[in-house]
């Protein structure tokens, strides 16, 4: 495979965090840098050079665009005389182009360091820059992942809010720390998922929940009906104090792995089956009975298993007072797993984060990046059911407080 030699302004790596369009102006200097190269090779010759291989002489250039992921680009194709330049670039970029942005915005968003950053910019301009120039580049996002991280959520509800946790390692004072990144997301009254924001906290304590629960709160967060997470006793504590009212819906994927793994091995795939049928149940009396056949038959064998399913059990159907068609994307925390890993997947490449201003940068870049996924693609919930399901308790309400009204009075 051919390999050209690319120089890139400096201007234009310097907007790369600034405009909007300055991707696709990087990578239209790229493209048009390698049309040059090319129809150079098949001349055997550059501009106005004398040579007795010359194979042909160039006649110009013709415009031509390009839609891609990243915008529409303008490229000057060059023509010859002879009217032979061929080139394959088109037919390969839709390819290729993902491998060059992420050689681009391995720099910011893909977890390496500052050293590793500067190999690739060095590669890409053919200039050396400094270990702060690099600096400056990467916390060019600090203020954009602020902004987005303290934006207001007052002027919707978010009926559903889904909250999770994962740990990373961070160098603090000298050391290597444990910290835990929360994170929320939210299914606003549209359908729409919305990831409301991150927080960096020192442990899944109580303390780190409320400061976090406080902070979206603050920032507008309301009309919060159900919070589904998992069993983590200081989150489920901390829910309770600041959703007063909501629903707690136990994540049942999680209380699942709970039952099981204190389950004799040779009964896991039995029971597993079972509590499927519990969780798939149309009703909640359906799912009662269900629950209270499971423990007459694994009562005796697995009295642990069946002990920690009497007492979840309730938490863990928290959803079937909704209406059906949307209980099963919200009685786990799947939705929010894929996010996770894409987390999981660029802080590998970190393994140790230098310092939690780079956690923050890091998983902040990437949480935006699929927020806007979330927020620009289709709908998550279909909320008419839902909607109508609220509007029928309210009316039930008001008539109980009229009935109760006309007693009192008579």
């Amino acid at each position: 495979m051919a390999q050209y030699q690319v120089t890139v302004d400096g201007e234009v790596l310097q907007q790369l965090f600034v405009r909007d369009d300055a991707l696709a102006r990087l990578v239209e200097q790229v493209v048009n840098q390698v049309l040059e190269a090319q129809v150079t090779e098949q001349l055997k010759a550059g501009p106005y050079e004398r040579t007795d291989e010359r194979q042909g002489y160039r006649n110009g250039h013709r415009e031509r665009s390009l839609t891609t992921r990243i915008g529409r680009l303008t490229l000057e194709v060059p023509r010859t005389r002879a009217g032979k330049f061929s080139t394959d670039l088109f037919e390969r970029y839709q390819r290729s182009e993902q491998a060059l942005i992420l050689a681009l915005m391995e720099m910011v968003i893909n977890g390496v360091s500052t050293r590793k950053v500067r190999s690739v910019v060095e590669e890409l301009c053919g200039t050396e820059l400094s270990r702060s120039t690099v600096s400056d580049l990467c916390k060019r996002l600090d203020p954009v992942v602020r902004e987005w991280n303290e934006r207001d959520l007052s002027d919707r509800e978010y009926p559903f809010v889904v909250v999770d946790a994962l740990v990373i390692k961070v160098r603090k004072g000298g050391r290597v720390r444990v910290q835990s990144v929360l994170l929320a997301a939210g299914i606003n009254r549209e359908g729409y998922r919305e990831i409301l924001g991150l927080m960096i906290g020192d442990s899944e304590s109580e303390a780190s929940w409320s400061e976090f629960f406080g902070r979206l709160k603050a920032r507008g967060l309301r009309g919060v009906d159900m919070v589904v997470s998992d069993e983590h006793k200081g989150l489920v504590k901390a829910i309770m104090s600041h959703f007063q009212g909501a629903t707690w819906q136990r994540c049942q994927t999680h209380f699942m792995r709970n039952i099981l793994e204190v389950c004799p091995k040779a009964l896991q795939k039995r029971l597993h089956s079972r509590l499927r049928y519990i969780f798939d149940a149309p009703d909640i009396e359906t799912a009662r009975r269900l629950k209270d056949e499971v423990a007459q038959e694994f009562g005796a064998q697995a009295p642990r298993a069946i002990e920690r399913l009497e007492a979840g059990f309730e938490d863990a159907m928290g959803v079937m007072a909704l209406p059906e068609s949307i209980r099963r994307r919200l009685r786990t925390t799947n939705g929010i797993e894929r996010l996770n890993r894409e987390v999981r997947r660029r802080e590998r490449v970190v393994g140790i984060f230098p310092n939690e201003e780079a956690a923050q940068r890091l998983i902040g870049a990437v949480v935006m990046e699929i927020d806007e996924e979330w927020t620009t693609g289709h709908k998550y919930l279909d909320m008419t059911e839902y909607w109508a399901w609220r509007q029928g308790l309210s009316r039930k309400g008001d008539e109980k407080r009229e009935g109760e009204m006309h007693s009192e009075a008579a």
